[in-house]
């Protein structure tokens, strides 16, 4: 039933049983109301919170006037699934979305986008899980199941995350994350990167990462000739150096062997280097995220080597122009520039 359903638990039909008010309750409601007695009162009576009690009102009294049996059908009715899918019947909410969808954006960064372009407009707001319905379960009739290969598993059921080793690696002299300034820690302050590798194919190829913790703007560092040491210094130090001078504040990596050369990317660049502790990619954890969302364009199995800087830079500012639900829904590209114009 689960897999037929989109890896989605179905909805339950008409069902007033459990945490919704009975028909007695009701009656005592009405009662209540016909007595003149308060909200609390009532609450108490039957043993339901008073905002139970007030929300009750609010949705089944006319003028008023309170009726247990006109309230009863008409929650019976609100009860009724399944309900049409807002995205199936507002044809103008549909197209947005997919085309959000189309452009890899997540559930959430398009529900959250939405709430902030529309705030005084409810029918063009939509949930991040009504999204997920109408993606996984095709009966909702709303938007069609190949989107999903837009989404960042590319998954045709739901399932849940998992979560990744860290390997353990050593580097000479390197400066813990714990001697890192506590501006550096500091998201509000800009100019502090994360930085990582994603590899390929056989661990034969990979693309080295970097993202700014205040702005979650990411950068893209092509590796043609293979990522051992020598090989990545110098391409870090020649994006690094891409930078104006006030975005070069500190740089997080995690104990990689490919960071053996980090002091000579320090004098080069003037950025100021540190290193998580073993184990730990939450100390990195915007760049660990951010390589889970680099993985729809370069799907683990690909090889990384193929790739020009110009190709990475226009895959690197794709992402920077989703809106991020950390941001308030602002988009990376958008902070930075203002990082710029103070």
């Amino acid at each position: 039933m689960l897999v037929a359903a989109g890896g989605v638990r179905p909805r339950r039909g008409r069902n007033l049983q459990g945490r919704y008010l009975s028909f007695a309750e009701r009656e005592e409601i009405a009662v209540g109301v016909a007595a003149g007695e308060s909200v609390r009162s009532i609450a108490r009576r039957i043993g339901r919170a008073p905002s139970t009690v007030s929300r009750e009102l609010s949705r089944n009294a006319t003028r008023g006037r309170y009726r247990a049996s006109v309230a009863q059908m008409s929650a019976f009715e609100r009860a009724s699934r399944p309900k049409p899918a807002k995205l199936a019947t507002n044809l103008r909410l549909r197209a947005r979305v997919e085309a959000d969808l189309a452009k890899r954006r997540s559930p959430e960064q398009i529900a959250g986008r939405l709430r902030r372009e529309f705030p005084d407009d409810p029918e063009m707001r939509v949930s991040t899980e009504t999204i997920y319905q109408s993606l996984y379960v095709q009966s909702r009739g709303a938007l069609k199941q190949e989107l999903t290969r837009y989404l960042r598993s590319g998954r045709a059921l739901r399932h849940p995350s998992r979560k990744v080793g860290q390997r353990k690696n050593r580097i000479p002299n390197m400066v813990n994350i714990s001697q890192r300034p506590p501006e550096a820690s500091d998201r509000a302050v800009p100019g502090s990167w994360e930085g990582d590798l994603i590899i390929g194919a056989g661990n034969l190829s990979a693309i080295g990462t970097l993202v700014e913790r205040h702005s979650n703007f990411t950068m893209l560092v092509p590796l043609p000739e293979g990522y051992k040491p020598d090989q990545v210094a110098p391409a870090l130090t020649r994006k690094i150096q891409q930078l104006p001078l006030q975005l070069r504040g500190t740089l997080t990596w995690d104990q990689g062997p490919e960071m053996r050369d980090w002091e000579q990317v320090r004098i080069d660049t003037g950025i100021e280097v540190f290193f998580c502790d073993p184990h730990s990619p939450w100390q990195r954890g915007i760049n660990e995220n951010t390589n889970g969302l680099l993985r729809q364009y370069f799907p683990k199995g690909t090889r990384l080597d193929g790739f020009t800087e110009g190709e990475l830079d226009a895959v690197a500012y794709q992402l920077n122009d989703r809106p991020r639900k950390r941001l308030d829904y602002q988009t990376p590209n958008e902070i930075i520039r203002s990082v710029l114009l103070r």
